[in-house]
């Protein structure tokens, strides 16, 4: 359903124009500088612009989000309704407001603004908004309490109404005091529960024993507010995570630093065993959490602690925004390679994917990385894409008269013949399905060759998969035909 005082400024020329000038809230220029769209996948319309190339983006049918020309963007107001009581009442002439001042003095900020904008360009302004706010029905709160709407708006930017340039998939600007640490989104529940422990609260005991999420950020949480009296709770979660050994072994280490740190006698033999023996005394073990502590903690592992615990649009956002920030740095754009293809982002995980190929120096290290992005490509929709990378892999191990070096020379023998020939068959039955035929029989000969070419072992374990993928080219049409 259309918002009430959208449609009001669609269907009133007169009332349009008010918000247009002086305003800057002009709905005959509801388009953007370029393609544009939500990380989060929600629905975006562009309603209004301003003077400056700006835009005024309705997402999700109700949030109203302004994104600049020169690449920043913030969540301006929950309805078009506030959005435009904050554009007429607290209007962008104001420059020096703040959340600080009450509304005497909030007040007393606006009429001195307003005074400069009527000698400068608006002379009938108290008339125009007079309008403009009567014609709209727009009610008439206090400008603290708009104020704290705005700021409120502006801090909920993150994760869900993130705008990506669609081409770059790079994400428009927020100002850092707007974005909340992720560090402290994930570790809120775990400082909650930390409390309600240390407080004797056996059911936040027992919960935290039965969940390992929740165990992972009171872990962490108990790391960064250390208390003398802590290390009967220390012992407790260690000996969680000693016996359940799940896959996240960090927080076992964790919780043994933890009580190491304490060097305690009776705790050397839980050490020794949480540690697989590297420590074996209280003085060693000092040693060995000291050490362990003076590690920082990676942006990494706050970003898939919000993964495990359901936030996997915090997560994303946050690592577009670290992709966005990173430079030629190989090992880095591999972690945000893995971790977009982790939490289903294949776009955003073959951008970062696309530029650590272009930083590899053997043909070892380029085939490799070729197939990953192969296989991204493809899981992202962009088969063209994915036959793309599969002709750079090809080229890499020297199948299409590419140059290569010494380190693959036995690249079919290898494992990595195998990986290479998987993706040409997985790329040849998406392409049969996505109606590309031209595109399944040229990927299927070279799988065909790739599958004469690699080991026996190799072609044996693909077998299943290179039955259907022939199966399925011979079902289509001869190519020209």
């Amino acid at each position: 359903m259309t918002d009430r005082v959208l449609e009001l400024l669609r269907n009133r020329p007169d009332l349009a124009e008010l918000a247009a000038f002086p305003f800057n809230f002009d709905v005959g220029r509801a388009y953007h500088v370029e393609e544009v769209h939500l990380a989060s996948g929600a629905s975006l319309e562009p309603i209004a612009g301003d003077d400056t190339g700006g835009t005024y983006f309705l997402c999700g049918g109700t949030a109203v989000l302004h994104a600049s020309s020169e690449g920043d963007a913030v969540l301006l107001a929950d309805s078009v309704t506030e959005a435009l009581e904050m554009l007429v009442r607290l209007p962008w002439w104001c420059e020096n407001l703040s959340a600080e001042l009450d509304e005497k003095s909030l007040l007393a900020e606006v009429r001195a603004a307003d005074e400069e904008a009527r000698e400068e360009f608006a002379p009938e302004l108290d008339v125009q908004r007079a309008a403009l706010l009567d014609g709209l029905g727009l009610p008439d709160r206090p400008l603290t309490e708009l104020l704290a709407l705005s700021e409120s708006a502006a801090r909920r930017t993150d994760p869900d109404h993130v705008l990506l340039n669609s081409d770059e998939l790079c994400a428009y600007r927020l100002a850092e005091s707007y974005r909340t640490p992720l560090r402290d989104v994930v570790l809120a529940p775990g400082r909650q529960a930390l409390e309600r422990m240390r407080s004797g609260d056996l059911d936040a005991r027992r919960k935290a024993a039965e969940d390992p999420v929740l165990r992972a950020g009171v872990l962490r949480a108990a790391r960064d507010d250390r208390r003398d009296g802590d290390l009967p709770l220390l012992r407790f979660l260690l000996r969680r995570e000693n016996d359940e050994r799940t896959e996240w072994y960090q927080e076992r280490w964790l919780a043994a630093m933890l009580v190491a740190l304490h060097a305690q006698d009776e705790d050397v033999p839980l050490l020794r065993s949480a540690t697989q023996g590297q420590v074996t005394d209280s003085a060693e073990a000092l040693q060995w959490a000291r050490q362990q502590d003076a590690a920082e903690e990676s942006s990494f592992t706050w970003i898939e602690l919000a993964h495990r615990q359901g936030r996997v649009e915090h997560a994303r956002v946050a690592l577009i925004r670290l992709l966005d920030d990173t430079g030629p740095d190989a090992h880095r754009l591999r972690e945000l390679s893995r971790a977009l293809e982790r939490i289903g982002d294949h776009a955003q995980a073959a951008r970062a994917q696309f530029d650590l190929l272009s930083l590899q120096d053997t043909a070892w290290d380029r085939a490799v990385e070729a197939h990953v992005l192969a296989r991204l490509e493809r899981r992202k929709g962009d088969l063209a894409a994915a036959g793309r990378a599969l002709e750079r892999a090809r080229a890499a191990v020297g199948l299409d008269g590419g140059r290569t070096d010494g380190t693959v020379t036995e690249w079919h023998r290898r494992g990595l013949g195998r990986l290479i020939t998987e993706q040409h068959l997985e790329l040849t039955l998406a392409a049969i399905e996505a109606g590309d035929s031209e595109l399944a029989h040229t990927t299927m000969a070279h799988g065909r060759l790739l599958l004469n070419t690699i080991a026996k072992q190799s072609a044996k374990a693909l077998s299943r998969l290179s039955t259907r993928a022939k199966w399925a080219v011979a079902g289509l049409r001869p190519p020209g035909a």
